[in-house]
This record gives structure tokens, C-alpha cells and sequence, in this order.
């Protein structure tokens, strides 16, 4: 899974041909850790999306950037901008209906 630090957003992110869905996350969240798989089943199944995971302990400055107040955090960017966001945990079916219907 690709990890998005503030080195490498504008690169992976603000630059993708390719719509980006990042993941905000942290370790000790067990939320996170329940929605984890379902996210890295999605990247499986969506390779026309970059999917990337953002440890919010280690890069507080997106998170702070993007005003992610709670994880998990989903947002999604198109042509390098922010075009949805949503808290809490998705079952697949709702993840991939959020991600089309954003898209």
C-alpha cells in the first residue's frame, strides 16, 4: 500500500492522472484497523484508483491540512483536488457506491 507523507503528496496526489482515495489512519485506531482491509480489498479491485494510506501520527501536517478531525478519514481527489471526504467506517458496498457517486 503507498504510504502519503507530505514528501510525496504533491507527486502522488496533486499529480496523479489517476483519481487518488487516501485512507488517514493511526495505528492505536481500532476502527482503523476494522476498515483496513476493506480499503486494501478496493485497491485490489480498482486499479484505475491510486489508493494511499496517510499515518496521521506521523504526517499530522496533511491531516491538519485537510481538517481530518476523526479517523478513519477518506478523502478523494481528482485531477489533483479534494472532491468528497468521509468519516467513520464504510462496508465495502457503501465504498465503492461513495467512490462512484463522488467520481
Amino acid at each position: 500500500m503507498l504510504e502519503i507523507t507530505l514528501n510525496n503528496f504533491d507527486a502522488e496526489v496533486k499529480h496523479s492522472e489517476k483519481p487518488v482515495l487516501l485512507d488517514f489512519w493511526a495505528s492505536w485506531c481500532e476502527p482503523c484497523k476494522q476498515f483496513s482491509p476493506t480499503v486494501d480489498a478496493f485497491a485490489e479491485e480498482h486499479e484505475e484508483i491510486k489508493v494511499g494510506k496517510v499515518n496521521v501520527d506521523e504526517a499530522r501536517d496533511l491531516a491538519f491540512q485537510f481538517r481530518v478531525m476523526g479517523i478513519p478519514t477518506l478523502l478523494l481527489f481528482k485531477d489533483g483536488e479534494k472532491v468528497a471526504s468521509s468519516t467513520g467506517v464504510l462496508t465495502r458496498e457503501e465504498l465503492d457506491a461513495w467512490v462512484k457517486e463522488n467520481l
